[in-house]
């Protein structure tokens, strides 16, 4: 069913409202819309005054590592990057780890918790080729119509240290991936010109957008930002990259930070941040400050890197407001922007929001506003995909 009537439900501006949906779109958001006479005939759901949101957003995940839904995994890996991406790939080689199996689970699992779109890196590197991407692939494909997954060709073993991977790369992004992604070109490459030039060439052949990880702390990551930013200048790509986790923007003083800041706000490139309580983090508030977009994502749950974690986007939202210290209702709000709009915008998810002709995606919430939404991580009412109620109170629910 693509048609329905929302009634009674609190918009995040407070207002008591309905909601008419036609055809899996809002056609019509408002107080007292149910009693207009065209939409008197639609199958009323009945919202009980919970808190309107529009489907949360996963902006940085990797459901092909997962191992959600398994049993539990020992975790004796070294501290060291280098050592984690080791046993990680040598792990999934020896197990056999399904990546379809294990991503369609954690999928329907953010879903089932009201996110209804979810950007996931996927690892491509020589020993595993395309096989996680197929799996991947596979699981985007059972789950149309109900979640809308994002895909990054991620080279997590690394690019010039691994030769045949950039070939990888470009049939990945031929295959069907979305975005290309990146990993730490001075740490992991040790040649950042070269690494960068090479990625943004692939991205500018293939029309895609840019999503690269920069763990790389300090001044190391600024310098090799720059050179980001150098490249996204040059070729013309403004809007069109993510610079995922940026630690060094969290450990920077303030007159190089405020380059940066100008550099990425003039250049619309977007910051992910994940919050990490290990690690520097760029500050939500210097971000909007600035008018750079900054959004969030879980990174890994439950993988060979980490026990931890959920899909949860309200849960990973009370981080990042935990994280940047936002107290005040408005400010917890910024959190909540982080796995909503500002999200869907830095991905370039379409047709999102709570507006006439978005898709209807939305969540329904037990929550007086968003600021409680968040700090409580409150219950899930009811889930919408395109107008279609998919889950109830998290769980599965008959369309």
């Amino acid at each position: 069913m693509t048609d329905l009537l929302l009634k009674n439900v609190r918009s995040p501006d407070g207002r008591r409202v309905d909601v008419a949906i036609r055809q899996g779109r809002i056609a019509a958001l408002g107080e007292n819309v149910g009693l207009a006479p065209e939409w008197r005939a639609l199958p009323v759901e009945e919202g009980g005054g919970a808190l309107l949101l529009p489907g949360l957003v996963e902006g940085h995940a990797h459901l092909d590592k997962t191992t959600w839904g398994s049993s539990w995994y020992v975790n004796d890996v070294g501290s060291a990057l280098t050592d984690r991406i080791d046993n990680e790939r040598d792990w999934r080689a020896a197990s056999g780890h399904d990546a379809h199996v294990h991503s369609q689970a954690l999928a329907l699992a953010f879903l089932r918790l009201g996110t209804t779109r979810i950007r996931t890196h996927v690892d491509v590197d020589t020993e595993a080729g395309l096989r996680h991407l197929d799996g991947v692939l596979a699981t985007r494909e059972a789950l149309a119509g109900r979640v809308d997954i994002q895909i990054v060709a991620f080279p997590q073993s690394g690019l010039l240290i691994r030769p045949g991977t950039a070939e990888l790369l470009d049939r990945a992004l031929a295959a069907g991936a979305d975005v290309l992604g990146g990993l730490d070109p001075c740490a992991i490459d040790r040649d950042p010109a070269r690494s960068l030039d090479l990625l943004f060439d692939l991205a500018e052949r293939h029309g895609k957008p840019l999503d690269i990880h920069l763990h790389e702390p300090g001044e190391l990551g600024a310098f090799t930002l720059d050179l980001m930013l150098d490249r996204c200048q040059a070729l013309g790509m403004a809007g069109r990259l993510v610079v995922s986790h940026a630690f060094c923007l969290g450990a920077l003083d303030a007159r190089r930070l405020d380059g940066l800041l100008t550099r990425l706000a003039a250049l619309d490139v977007a910051l992910l941040t994940t919050a990490p309580p290990s690690r520097p983090v760029p500050s939500v508030r210097a971000c909007r400050e600035a008018g750079v977009t900054i959004f969030g994502g879980n990174d890994g749950i439950r993988d060979t890197w980490s026990p931890y974690g959920e899909p949860d986007m309200l849960a990973r939202a009370m981080l990042i407001g935990m994280r940047n210290d936002l107290r005040r209702d408005e400010e917890i709000g910024w959190a909540l922007e982080c796995v909503t709009t500002s999200s869907a915008r830095a991905c370039g998810f379409a047709d999102y929001g709570l507006t006439p002709g978005a898709r209807a995606d939305l969540a329904l919430v037990d929550a007086s506003c968003a600021a409680e939404a968040v700090a409580q991580r409150a219950p899930r009412r009811l889930v919408l995909t395109g107008g279609v109620v998919v889950a109830r109170y998290g769980l599965d629910a008959a369309s």
